[in-house]
This record gives C-alpha cells, structure tokens and sequence, in this order.
C-alpha cells in the first residue's frame, strides 16, 4: 500500500535513550469514522475508496466508504468466514490478506467477501498469534508471529509466505511480542516492532528474501510501539500503544515529532485516501477509527 509525505532530514546519531517529553507535540484534529469498533485494527486503505479495519474482540471487520461504516465480513460457523482478525494489508491483485489468531492462520479474503485460508501453519503446527502483516516488491507476503508478552521471553516470529509456492518460511525468530512490520521504500530493510521490549529493530533483506543483521531501530518506552507505516520520504510512523501518540521518526533514528491521538491506545496507523493525504487511525482506548487530514508541504495539520 501507498505511504506518504514530508520532507525532514536529520544528520543526528541514532540516540536509543531520546527524552520523548521534549519531543514537538502536533494536536489534530481527528475526525470519527465508525465507533462501537471492539478492539480496531488493521486498517487496509484500498487505493480506490475503501477503508477496512478488524473488530479484534467483536470477530468482524468493517469497510468505510465515504465515511459511512458496515460490518463487511463476520464470523460464521457455514460457510467460513474469519474467526479474529487483526492486521490487513491489500495486495496487488486486489485482495485483502488478514492476519487471523483466532485460528492461527493468514487469510485471503475477496472484495466481494469470499475468504480462504492463505497459510496455515509451519513445521506442521498452527501459528501462534498472527498479528501484522506486509508485502514486499516480489509480492511474498511478510507477516509477525508473537505468543508471549514478557520481554524475557523471546517466542516471537516473523516468517515470509513465498509469492510463487506459497512456502512458508521462518525468516526471524528470538522476538519479545513482534508487532507491527514494514517495508523500506527500496525494500531492503524490515521494521518490526518488538512491543514488549518497548522498541523497533530492523533487519536487512537477502535477496532471497531472508532477514539479517537486526539492530535497534528506536526505543519507545512509557507505552508498546504497535503498528507502522512509512511516508513517501522515509520517515517511520509508529502507533504508540498506552502512550497516547504516533510518533515521526526520521531515517536515522530520530524522532521528530509526535502526534497526540484522540485515546491512550492507537494501534494501528495507515496513509491513504484519494490524494493520499490522509492518515488513518485505529484506536482502542475509545474503540474507534479515525481519519486526519495532513498537507504535502512539510508535516502540517488541516484545520
């Protein structure tokens, strides 16, 4: 899917300890899109007019079109639909592609609403608790794998679904809660968030697609950084769960701005829109999505 906007270079050092109290504050002004939401995730913006997003605990996922939301695709016993989804991601051929961990499955679902399981398992077993979600520019589909929360323990995986066999293959692993994933804008870097050590590694991708070399991204304490999402000029956005904010962060490290979101649980951001100009907002402290609208020129808020 298609990120979005602004401009800022910073030659500044990776400093993993920034005092996120001095960070500039940014307050927009967020607009509702659908509430009553149980848990939001996601969200997928199509790139015609539709947004969807995963109801975690409600077991459906809605789809806003011209800000009006419905209840697009819930759970049924015949014929299957989902069980819980949370991340979403929309594919080139159209297709949502869902994160499903009440079922510990990846899920391909149309737009008219018939789903199937796209992965099931690895080494014959279900996966954990499938959470998000990314394609790469060869169309393998990348998704997190995290089951405990505690950062001592490390069972969280990442693993890549082959575009061509649909192999399933273990790409990183030794992770305390991988949460939100991401592509560079060239693709030769993965982010992921580690949530429950309060920070986003970063790792190198082969060229047959394999992940190396990980590093610490950026620390951000007080909260878990959950989902991502790259504007069109590198900067990382990162959903920061109990902390109130989406955090701006340059490609060095730096973080530069921060947003205030309308709840102290944003879990999941997405650009998009007809102009892609507008950011997308899950939220689960008020269990609701909202949308705001930003400029090009430079990281403002419309009014």
């Amino acid at each position: 899917m298609k990120k979005l906007f602004i401009v800022m270079v910073c030659a500044a050092a990776v400093n993993f300890s920034q005092d996120l109290s001095k960070t500039t504050t940014l307050e927009p002004v967020w607009t509702k899109l659908a509430s009553d939401q149980k848990f939001p995730e996601g969200p997928a913006w199509d790139g015609v007019g539709a947004l969807y997003s995963s109801s975690c605990y409600g077991k459906w996922i809605t789809k806003i079109t011209d800000g009006k939301p419905e209840v697009f695709l819930n759970q049924s016993e015949e014929p299957f639909t989902i069980n819980q989804t949370n991340g979403l991601t929309i594919g080139s051929d159209g297709n949502i592609y869902a994160c499903d961990y009440g079922i510990g499955a990846i899920l391909k679902i149309s737009p008219e609403g018939k789903s199937e399981v796209y992965a099931s398992g690895f080494a014959k077993k279900k996966f954990n608790r499938p959470n998000d979600l990314a394609f790469d520019n060869k169309g393998n589909l990348y998704f997190t794998d995290p089951k405990s929360y505690n950062k001592d323990t490390l069972d969280g995986r990442v693993f890549m679904v082959k575009n061509d066999t649909r192999e399933v293959v273990l790409v990183a692993q030794n992770l305390a809660f991988p949460n939100g994933i991401a592509f560079s804008k060239d693709f030769k870097t993965v982010f992921v968030c580690e949530s429950a050590k309060s920070r986003i590694v970063k790792y190198a991708v082969t060229k047959d697609g394999l992940l190396e070399k990980q590093t610490t991204f950026v620390e951000l304490p007080g909260g878990d950084p959950d989902g991502i999402a790259f504007d069109k000029n590198g900067n990382l956005y990162a959903a920061h769960f109990g902390g109130g904010a989406i955090y701006v962060i340059d490609p060095t490290g730096e973080i530069i701005y921060k947003i205030k979101t309308p709840g102290l649980k944003p879990s999941n951001i997405e650009f998009g829109g007809s102009d892609y100009k507008t950011l997308f907002l899950t939220e689960d402290e008020t269990n609701s999505v909202y949308e705001t609208k930003m400029r090009v020129e430079g990281l403002k808020l419309i009014r």
